[in-house]
């Protein structure tokens, strides 16, 4: 059956910003990638979404010309939030066919720190490779631009089909209802047998 658009638990700012356990105790991968729809929020942003979009008061959703509200999944900003707390890279590969709205939602949408100051959301990315197309691409592009290897990367996607990216050495991990701190538990679990809990130190 075909996903339907539907609205997240909206964040605000007495969310909860507690870290993913697994970001405090052990070894993590240097770059975290995140497809876009049913991973970060829970909609096609090429099918569900009509501009023009309209944020919130608070930046914590956005309407479309519908009055439709879209919003993230509720952990992710504290789970983006956390990544580059600690360092960690943090990029998006999506195939959509709406790459401009993709961006314009990611600029929209705001993430607060423990402090409640607030900051778009776009700005927690290092790198955006949104454009429709085989991830294959998404992947070689971020190994050129950052220069980490591909065993280093850890890659959050809700199909299937994009394991292939794991033929170069991609660690993909499925998400099933998006992108929660348990399943970032799980992904960076996945990860570390993979490597053998150790990673290379600079």
């Amino acid at each position: 059956m075909p996903k339907k658009g539907s609205k997240s638990s909206i964040p605000t700012e007495s969310a909860d910003i507690t870290p993913p356990a697994s970001l405090n105790d052990g070894p993590l991968p240097k770059l975290v990638v995140f497809d876009l729809d049913y991973t970060l929020w829970p909609f096609w942003v090429d099918t569900h979404v009509t501009p023009p979009l309209k944020a919130s008061t608070d930046h914590d959703s956005a309407k479309d010309r519908f009055g439709q509200d879209f919003a993230f999944y509720r952990e992710v900003p504290s789970i983006l939030y956390s990544l580059r707390d600690r360092g960690i890279k943090v990029a998006a590969a999506s195939r959509t066919s709406a790459p401009d709205l993709g961006r314009e939602m990611l600029r929209l949408l705001h993430i607060p720190d423990p402090d409640g100051k607030k900051k778009k959301a776009i700005e927690y990315f290092d790198h955006l490779e949104i454009y429709p197309g085989n991830k294959i691409t998404h992947f070689n592009k971020l190994q050129k631009a950052t220069g980490i290897r591909f065993e280093e990367m850890l890659f959050f996607d809700d199909e299937t089909r994009n394991r292939n990216v794991e033929t170069l050495g991609v660690t993909m991990y499925l998400v099933r209802n998006g992108v929660s701190k348990a399943e970032v538990n799980n992904g960076i679990k996945e990860w570390r047998k993979r490597h053998g809990h150790v990673i290379e130190t600079d």
